[in-house]
């Protein structure tokens, strides 16, 4: 389905979740954020660039990925994305929700 945010059309499953990453910019991603009522500092878009660079080289996200990312830790990126971490930053940066998210 279609939604507007940023001025633009994505395209979204009935979860929210882009299906075209070549839709996403940084300006969608913030709209998204403000959607899961999240400011983007620094340390999200690290986070974020992480995640994408996972998806674009094909790795698996999982929350043990995170911790052993190097990237933050645990508590970290519960705080940063608060109530379901790794639903949300995915869906903040545009990618499909991973498979070990319910």
């Amino acid at each position: 389905m279609d939604k507007t945010i940023a001025q633009a059309t994505i395209s979204v499953d009935q979860e929210g979740y882009l299906t075209d990453f070549s839709q996403w910019n940084k300006e969608i991603g913030t709209e998204i954020a403000k959607e899961q009522g999240i400011e983007m500092t620094d340390k999200h878009w690290e986070v974020i660039d992480y995640i994408q660079d996972q998806f674009k080289n094909e790795h698996p996200l999982s929350i043990r990925g995170i911790k052993k990312s190097g990237v933050l830790n645990i508590k970290e990126f519960y705080a940063l994305f608060p109530g379901g971490p790794l639903k949300k930053a995915t869906m903040i940066a545009g990618i499909p929700k991973p498979k070990s998210c319910i």
